[in-house]
Parts: structure tokens; C-alpha cells; sequence
């Protein structure tokens, strides 16, 4: 039997420049999770398996659906999840998240994949959200470049354009109220308006 720490999942990701979430981002998450007794999750994109794993860890009676379209990362998330014991907790599913179509519905809708998807995800998924959901999204602030991309190349300063149009739909969003937290690396908290 394999012993796996968190802690090694952070040094994989950190030598293997893996994005995922920052300490305290991933712990306001876990701590939102079990304020707010949040029982059915749905992750878009698993990388490693890093967050739905801190996630699952949270209560035995979590179940968490997690999709992630790269094989190199799908297969290293399933292994780590199978490393943790948590196959009945977690389900991997290796898609594309635009190209599935889900009919459960989910007390927190997690997105952290493709930055420049995030409208079209937040678009597709809100459907699959029960009434007193929450849509989660990680990385507005993405190390700071949408405060300041001055210094950064032509295609980054692109991606952080599409992460600023993505803020402004929340902002404009008649159907979602947003919060925005400054923890992490800048993250949202979307509820329907009832």
C-alpha cells in the first residue's frame, strides 16, 4: 500500500508546474463546503486530482464529479484518487466538460479549467445546479495580471482580457448574484437569485 500525503500531491504540482489552487484559496473552499453542508459536487477540470480529493476529504458522505479532457493529468488524477481511497467519493470523468451532458444536479458547481471557457462552462453548468447551489470559480485575480498585465505577452494579456469579460458577465448576470473574495488567487461565489 502506496502512503500519499497531501503535502506530495503540492510538491508534484509544484516541480511539475501543475496549476493548482493556493493554500488558503483551497482552504476557504473546504471551509465553505463544510459550513454550508455541501453534499454533491461537480468539478470542471481535475489537473491532478488535487482540489476534488481536498474536497472529498472534507465528510465521508461527499461525492464529488470531477471532469478533466488531458489524458497526462486524468490519468495521474485517477491514480491519486485511487492512491487515496476515495473511488467511491470521486468520479473522473475524461472529456472535454463542453462536450458531456450531465442531468444530475449539484449543491456547488466547481470551475477551475480553461480560463478563456469560463463564461461558456458557467453557461452549460448552470443548469445542473440545484436551486440553493453556489457556482464557485477560482483564478480572477490570476497572480495578480488581471489587476496589472502591463509586462505580460501578447497571448496572456488575451487570456486575462477573457478572465475580465468573465467578471463582467458575473457583474451583469440578472440570474446570479456574485461575491467576489480577494483570497487565493481571486475567487467568485455565484448564487441564483431567487
Amino acid at each position: 500500500m502506496v502512503h500519499i500525503r497531501i503535502s506530495d500531491l503540492e510538491k508534484y504540482a509544484k516541480e511539475n508546474h501543475v496549476p493548482i489552487m493556493l493554500k488558503d484559496g483551497i482552504d476557504f473552499l473546504t471551509d465553505y463546503i463544510k459550513k454550508n453542508d455541501i453534499k454533491n459536487i461537480l468539478e470542471i477540470g481535475s489537473a491532478i486530482g488535487y482540489s476534488s480529493i481536498k474536497m472529498a476529504l472534507v465528510d465521508c458522505d461527499i461525492k464529488v464529479t470531477t471532469i478533466e479532457r488531458d489524458d497526462i493529468m486524468y490519468n495521474k488524477a485517477k491514480e491519486n484518487i485511487e492512491t487515496f481511497n476515495l473511488n467511491k467519493q470521486i468520479t473522473i470523468i475524461h472529456s472535454d466538460a463542453l462536450d458531456i451532458e450531465l442531468t444530475d444536479k449539484y449543491d456547488l458547481i466547481f470551475i477551475d479549467a480553461a480560463k478563456a471557457q469560463y463564461i461558456k462552462f458557467f453557461e452549460k453548468f448552470k443548469y445542473n445546479l440545484k436551486d440553493s447551489g453556489v457556482i464557485i470559480t477560482d483564478n480572477l485575480s490570476f497572480h495578480g495580471l488581471v489587476e496589472d498585465s502591463s509586462n505580460c505577452s501578447r497571448n496572456t494579456k488575451q487570456l486575462v482580457k477573457k478572465i475580465k469579460n468573465y467578471i463582467e458577465f458575473l457583474k451583469d448576470n440578472d440570474e446570479f448574484e456574485t461575491k467576489f473574495i480577494s483570497i487565493g488567487d481571486g475567487i467568485s461565489i455565484s448564487k441564483r437569485i431567487n
